[in-house]
């Protein structure tokens, strides 16, 4: 077996899943920082293609997404690691829409909710600098500023957005039945980048989706 590599940003809500499937399903791997403000090794690595995360870099295959294939990784890992129990048949098409919603809608919320959180932990002002003018470049200038006021209409629309899968959450283990399938690992995602620096928890309404956070967050496949 090559060793796995994952180059990541540990509070990226697209590579929390990849860490996760990894560890539910007993896959050792290397995980690598890439600096947020700094992104050449990821070009290096792939060639000039790509320099988001996840990359993952498997022997001499890396993969990362494409504009043709985001979901390429995730379906790497389905074939290489967890033996097709994340796009199971039954859920095709269906979940594909799911995880739409998921890393569209409510990713977009839920970044915000957490970005000025973590651009506050950088603690060298260079490099904060820096990620602050790359945000600004895509999103505007004084964004994180504006999102950190914006913080509890950031919120309620969160939680709307994540209204439905309370609901669905209450008469399932998971979002597709008994198992986990990649879907859940994205939503699992999500809520740990917009909770992970503690500026935001989710509400003590969402009594189902917390009782799933707990179970995705510890499942491993037998």
């Amino acid at each position: 077996m090559s060793q796995l590599i994952l180059h990541e940003l540990s509070h990226s809500p697209f590579c929390i899943p990849v860490r996760r499937i990894l560890e539910a399903y007993g896959r050792p791997y290397q995980r690598v920082a890439v600096p947020a403000w700094d992104r050449r090794g990821l070009a290096l690595l792939t060639g000039g293609a790509y320099y988001q995360v996840p990359v993952l870099e498997d022997g001499d295959r890396i993969v990362h997404e494409t504009p043709e294939d985001p979901l390429a990784v995730a379906r790497y890992l389905d074939a290489e690691v967890a033996g097709g129990c994340l796009f199971p048949e039954h859920c095709a098409g269906l979940q594909e829409l799911v995880i739409g919603h998921i890393e569209d809608t409510l990713e977009g919320l839920g970044f915000r909710l957490s970005d000025p959180g973590h651009v506050d932990a950088i603690e060298d002002l260079g490099e904060r600098v820096m990620v602050i003018r790359h945000k600004e470049r895509k999103l505007g200038v004084g964004c994180v500023e504006r999102w950190r006021e914006e913080a509890p209409q950031l919120a309620a629309a969160f939680e709307a957005a994540l209204a439905p899968y309370e609901l669905r959450l209450g008469h399932s283990d998971f979002l597709f039945g008994g198992e986990p399938v990649y879907a859940d690992y994205a939503l699992f995602g999500v809520l740990g980048n917009a909770q992970g620096n503690g500026d935001y928890t989710l509400g003590e309404n969402f009594v189902h989706l917390k009782r799933w956070e707990q179970r995705i967050g510890t499942f491993a496949a037998v």
